[in-house]
């Protein structure tokens, strides 16, 4: 007698039977032990919305390039490398009773997608207060190596709290990643800050010892150790050669893009306001333990469109200024001049040297102040870092000095004035490079200071218009510079009206410029 069995019960056999010797093989080969991950890195972003007329940069084109990645693979991350809550126009503004302090640039980050963040020196040029607002409305993880909280119990970690609870910030975080194929990998990142901003609510340690401490720690549990910095492009430099282990660095604080290799690390940094993000796609070869980077600097123009959603969070936040600037006394949107060369308000110009911008600054601090012998200010006060094109706006004016600030009327002795330009003449690449009046020369022939053809005097009396931070001892190698110096023989009450220019050097620029346009 003949065993039968049903069609539909052979049929099933054979498709298990397939399904066994087919699916284990199949896997294997497509697992190459491989796994990319992509990187869209910014730093210095002080603005949410574009420059140049709308050509450049924006949070919004950002957030479109981190999703036009995104599709390409879904490993893909976003990174901030500091500097990003101050120095900012919407900083001394209001919103709900408070200031907005960096609000407007967390809530557009948050939008776009921001993933992981470290702190520059900026954040904490806000109140500690301030700060910690902007770090529990933020949706992304932060990690901070070296940089820590300086509280009346002692030191500690930031902390981030939300509905969740409160969570603090990692000296180093851990990312796991996995591809389609199955690969997976963990990607450690330091995160460490240069210690500028001696803020008292804020305690740094050695940035080069902690990093060589937490790769140790870290590396043997992780499949690469990646390094977000805000440090100078010479100390990132220092940190590839004593940290060599890294697969990248990802670093700000510098305006101008900068893109080195250090043996075999990369360092990147965009430029400033997101006119150009790095995108560096890490490759990760798990089995063979073995990292490789290939970086692209993709320019944030015309051909990156602005994503609709951040461009109305975005929107939300221009219309509370210009709000609040109109409360001030200014009209955002009014031309003030028409026509002529762009103003160069680049970093690398302005802080070695005289620009068409500049020399406008000055020259409406000497028609505010017509009684100063000379007019002087920090080129740190200027923070656009960009070219302002025609028709120059009073907001292209208001987002140029972003401080604001009044001009104080000061007179002191030669040999005090001698000491200011001779502190700038030194600080020459930094925001402590002083821009002055053109009657001010330097004779390097004789080591002179010169006003108005003549050597300055040490002991003659002269009238100085000057930007009222400088008088406060903060700038770069000008801590002698302050009320009780006693070579100040007198200060004059600072205007507080708005209809006098000397209230806000803004005004003072705005006013002026009006007037070259008739």
């Amino acid at each position: 007698m003949k065993t039968r069995f049903p069609v539909y019960a052979l049929l099933a056999m054979l498709a298990l039977s397939s399904c066994a010797t087919v699916k284990t093989p199949t896997r294997a080969a497509k697992d190459d032990g491989k796994i990319t991950i992509t990187f869209v890195q910014i730093n210095d972003v002080y603005e949410i919305a574009p420059l140049q007329g709308g050509k450049v940069g924006g949070v919004a084109r950002v957030a479109t390039l981190k999703k036009q990645e995104l599709a390409r693979n879904p490993n893909t991350f976003m990174v901030m490398a500091g500097d990003f809550l101050s120095p900012s126009v919407y900083n001394s503004l209001k919103y709900e009773g408070k200031r907005i302090r960096g609000r407007q640039m967390v809530a557009s980050l948050n939008s776009a997608g921001l993933d992981l963040a470290v702190f520059g020196n900026h954040e904490f040029d806000i109140t500690e207060k301030e700060l910690q607002g902007r770090i529990d409305e933020s949706a992304f993880q932060w990690v901070s190596s070296n940089t820590f909280h300086k509280t009346a119990s002692g030191i500690a970690p930031f902390t981030k709290t939300t509905a969740a609870g409160t969570e603090k910030f990692p000296e180093t975080y851990i990312m796991n990643v996995q591809d389609k194929d199955g690969t997976q990998a963990k990607i450690g990142f330091i995160g460490l800050t240069l210690p500028f901003n001696k803020a008292e609510y804020v305690s740094y340690t050695d940035e080069y010892q902690v990093a060589e401490k937490l790769y140790n720690q870290i590396k043997d549990s992780c499949d690469a150790v990646v390094a977000i910095t805000h440090t100078s492009v010479e100390e990132d430099s220092i940190l590839a050669r004593r940290v060599p282990g890294l697969a990248l660095i990802m670093g700000g604080h510098e305006h101008n893009m900068q893109f080195k290799k250090i043996g075999n690390i990369y360092i990147t940094k965009a430029h400033a306001n997101a006119k150009s993000a790095y995108v560096n796609y890490l490759t990760i070869d798990v089995k063979n333990k073995k990292t490789s980077v290939v970086p692209e600097l993709r320019m944030l123009d015309t051909s990156v469109p602005l994503d609709p959603e951040t461009s109305e969070v975005v929107q939300k936040w221009m219309d509370i200024g210009n709000a609040n600037f109109a409360a001030l006394g200014f009209d955002t949107q009014r031309v003030i001049l028409e026509r002529g060369e762009p103003l160069d308000g680049r970093e690398e110009m302005i802080r070695s040297g005289k620009t068409n911008l500049t020399r406008i600054v000055v020259s409406a601090m000497e028609k505010a102040a017509p009684a100063a012998d000379v007019a002087i200010l920090n080129s740190g006060s200027i923070r656009v870092d960009d070219i302002i094109q025609m028709p120059v706006t009073e907001y292209g004016i208001i987002r140029s000095l972003p401080y604001g600030g009044a001009i104080m009327e000061v007179d002191m002795k030669g040999s005090l004035l001698t000491r200011i330009l001779e502190a700038g003449r030194n600080n020459v690449g930094s925001g402590g490079f002083l821009q002055y009046s053109s009657t001010v020369n330097y004779d390097p022939q004789k080591s002179v200071w010169i006003l108005k053809e003549m050597p300055i005097e040490p002991s003659k009396t002269y009238h100085v218009a000057l930007a009222d931070f400088l008088m406060t001892g903060g700038e770069a190698n000008m801590a002698f510079l302050t009320k009780d110096n006693p070579d100040i023989v007198k200060i004059y009450p600072v205007a507080t009206d708005i209809t006098d220019p000397r209230s806000d050097s803004r005004l003072a620029i705005i006013k002026y410029m009006l007037n070259l346009g008739h």
